[in-house]
């Protein structure tokens, strides 16, 4: 017997890499409903400031009415404080979001990703309701299982838990990074039925955001 569900997940994958003076953020751009493509050409990445993105898979919907309000906040620090919203505090507008709508939650997978204010990358990780933690990568969506064990085999940090705290930024340079979040797009995308189409990545670095786009199979 079929019942009702206010939830549909989209697919789609999300993930991100903070290195030193870096952080790269990618998501795949096919938008699905169980075997069914609906488009090709979804972003699932919203680029607040020029050191800050937010990254989301899940509920199209859903990923849709958080980013316009995540966008409207955004809007109204820059006016009363006259300055850019910085990637902590988007990590904390975004907890106090989620957790807001804990009774009803947005049916999104996020990540925060970007410069912090020594220049160093950063990433926050989140649950459905706004438990979050700092991190040197992760990936949510529906190719996490397979794309989480590569990032563990080839960037596992020290736990964030550890006293004295330890680095949790990957050693990798930038561009090797690079390459291992492609390759990890790559092989999710023969294997896993919602990611594909393409990868839209953005590199952030402290002398602004590159863009680039990376082609997956169209089946």
């Amino acid at each position: 017997m079929s019942s009702w569900s206010p939830y549909d997940d989209n697919g789609g994958t999300v993930l991100a890499v903070a290195g030193e003076d870096y952080c790269i953020v990618a998501a795949s751009t096919r938008l699905s409903t169980g075997y069914s493509i609906l488009t090709r050409h979804s972003t699932k990445l919203l680029q607040l400031t020029s050191k800050t993105v937010v990254a989301s898979a899940g509920m199209q919907a859903d990923m849709k009415a958080l980013h316009k309000l995540l966008q409207t906040r955004n809007v109204m620090y820059q006016h009363n404080h006259n300055r850019p919203m910085s990637v902590s505090a988007t990590a904390q507008l975004l907890a106090n979001t989620l957790y807001y709508k804990r009774f009803f939650p947005f049916y999104t997978f996020n990540l925060v990703a970007g410069l912090d204010e020594q220049g160093r990358g950063a990433v926050y990780n989140y649950d459905a309701i706004g438990s979050y933690e700092r991190c040197g990568y992760f990936c949510q969506g529906s190719g996490k299982e397979l794309i989480q064990p590569v990032l563990d085999n080839q960037l596992k940090a020290a736990s964030p838990l550890l006293l004295p705290p330890r680095n949790v930024l990957t050693n990798l340079p930038l561009e090797h990074a690079l390459d291992l979040v492609k390759d990890a797009f790559v092989s999710a995308g023969e294997r896993d039925i919602y990611t594909g189409d393409a990868v839209e990545i953005l590199i952030i670095t402290k002398d602004g955001t590159r863009r680039e786009e990376l082609a997956l199979k169209l089946d």
